[in-house]
């Protein structure tokens, strides 16, 4: 090799061939912010109206029936997830139910009439109207009793120990006063089946499954069964008192429910 050829381009190097059109990247499609929107207002109410269907659902308390825990205006979450695939409410739960019909005065069972208000119930995210929350006493099979020399509400025999959710009243004798003041004893059921029994913690002031039943010696045309509550309307159970924010708690089965024994 001479000197002359050190370095120099080889003859048979061909130039590179300039890039085609086709393998520069594509440019993304990006739809008009207005669009977007819309779309992402799409999306979260679809997700809105499943959480509430399958999930979760806000309401508020109606009255003060379930003080001293829960008391009038308290915003709760509901949720559903418990009662899935066949599940049905226990013994101690406090639920959220559609109203049987007549238990909630008209005010109460209206619900939100302004527009926006409306809308935000359809989709979980405002507090519906025409519901009722009491606490479980009794399920299907099980007897409920008023009461023994403590003044408890018996459950297929066993007292209930209520102290810890039951509003003290000193003008309340017993755990039952709704149907006849304490004055004389009362039974209920057997709940059918597919029912529950449920009373109010402020057992003084509640218009609950005891409220409805018969009352000894003065309905003799009474006909006992709008005490009970079809499952069916149970909508779910509460598990988080929400709001005001200083109360916040989660709420829990008590423990004395654990002690009853199953419906002979």
């Amino acid at each position: 090799m001479t000197s002359h050829d050190r370095g120099s381009v080889p003859t048979d190097t061909q130039p590179e061939e300039p890039r085609s059109s086709s393998s520069k990247p594509a440019k993304a499609h990006h739809l008009p912010l207005w669009q977007e929107t819309i779309l992402l207002l799409a999306v979260a109410l679809i997700l809105a109206i499943a959480i509430k269907a399958l999930f979760l659902q806000a309401f508020y308390i109606p009255s003060e029936s379930m003080e001293p825990g829960l008391v009038k205006d308290d915003r709760i979450l509901v949720q559903k997830v418990s009662y899935w695939g066949g599940g049905e409410p226990q013994r101690g739960d406090v639920v959220v139910f559609k109203d049987p019909g007549g238990w909630l005065p008209s005010q109460d069972a209206a619900g939100p009439t302004a527009t926006l208000p409306k809308l935000m119930t359809k989709i979980g995210l405002y507090p519906a109207g025409g519901h009722l929350v009491k606490r479980v006493i009794g399920v299907g099979g099980d007897t409920i009793e008023c009461c023994d020399d403590q003044g408890r509400i018996l459950v297929n025999g066993k007292p209930l120990d209520e102290d810890l959710y039951v509003k003290v009243d000193q003008g309340t004798q017993c755990d039952g006063p709704m149907v006849n003041q304490c004055g004389t004893d009362w039974k209920a059921g057997p709940v059918p089946d597919g029912h529950v029994f449920v009373m109010g913690d402020n057992r003084g002031h509640s218009a609950d499954s005891s409220q409805k039943m018969c009352k000894p010696k003065v309905e003799t045309d009474c006909v006992p069964g709008p005490e009970f509550v079809p499952v069916d309307l149970v909508v779910g159970k509460v598990f988080v008192l929400l709001w005001p924010r200083q109360r916040f708690e989660f709420v829990s089965r008590p423990g004395t429910f654990e002690d009853v024994p199953a419906a002979s």
